[in-house]
């Protein structure tokens, strides 16, 4: 009980400052591709600051792992979190520690129950969005045959991709660029049946309460209306009892 409690705490207390180093891997991995007259200086720096950030996710997951009650059934159950923190040691690519980053920043955040699903939704959307965009800029705008070439080819293309809309105007020519497009379209069709089982649960909850709300009224008539026929009744049977009228108006044999 104990070690779930050290990792609820630990969970807890780093939620904000991993989201806080994950806005600066964004900013450390869009400026270099934003700015393409960027010195050597700043690239390394960047380059620094993204290591540094996944080195973070990474210890999480490592104290994480440490506080676990089971540590197997953690390791079975976190295993994305596992290969997330793996994949960019064996191979150094930026875009497996934006791949990586995204993961873990991701499931940090559906632990947190006080962030609700419609602003997971729309924080996943915008992030995948940008970093997409990113991402086919970085691999295709250097492609002899590419056609995105800048950020706003780039943001359009993910849009129409994400969206499934394929207009077909940008599309990546490289191999990189292409998985990055299945990516994408995956995970636009996945967020889109997010958001529309979220809608319709909103909806069967609302007519769910409005049926609640009658049947509450109509057993509170049904309550009501019994109450006064046994009122009527005792009324009744008092009169019988005592000689009186047994209604207002009548009046008692001469």
């Amino acid at each position: 009980m104990q070690e779930q409690s050290a990792q609820a705490r630990w969970e807890q207390r780093t939620q904000r400052p991993l989201l806080a180093l994950a806005v600066l891997f964004a900013v450390a991995y869009a400026v270099p591709i934003v700015d393409s007259s960027a010195g050597h200086s700043l690239t390394a720096a960047c380059t620094m600051t993204e290591w540094v950030v996944w080195g973070a996710f990474a210890a999480d997951y490592l104290v994480r792992l440490a506080t676990a009650p089971h540590r197997r059934e953690f390791v079975r159950t976190h295993w994305l979190d596992l290969c997330a923190v793996v994949l960019p040691i064996l191979q150094p690519l930026r875009l497996l520690r934006l791949v990586a980053t995204l993961t873990l920043v991701g499931r940090r955040a559906r632990m947190a129950s006080q962030i609700r699903l419609t602003t997971y939704v729309a924080g996943a959307v915008v992030g995948l969005l940008m970093f997409g965009s990113l991402a086919v800029l970085s691999v295709e705008r250097e492609s002899p045959n590419g056609n995105i070439r800048t950020l706003g080819d780039a943001v359009w293309w993910s849009f129409t991709t994400m969206t499934t809309v394929g207009y077909g105007d940008h599309a990546p020519t490289t191999g990189l660029g292409r998985m990055l497009a299945v990516g994408l379209m995956l995970s636009g069709i996945a967020l889109l049946g997010v958001v529309t089982a979220n809608i319709a649960a909103w909806f069967i909850a609302r007519f769910e309460k409005d049926d609640v709300e009658e049947r509450r009224q109509t057993e509170a008539i049904e309550k009501l209306a019994e109450e006064v026929r046994a009122l009527r009744e005792e009324v009744a049977e008092l009169a019988r009892a005592g000689g009186l009228p047994e209604r207002v108006g009548e009046e008692q044999p001469r």
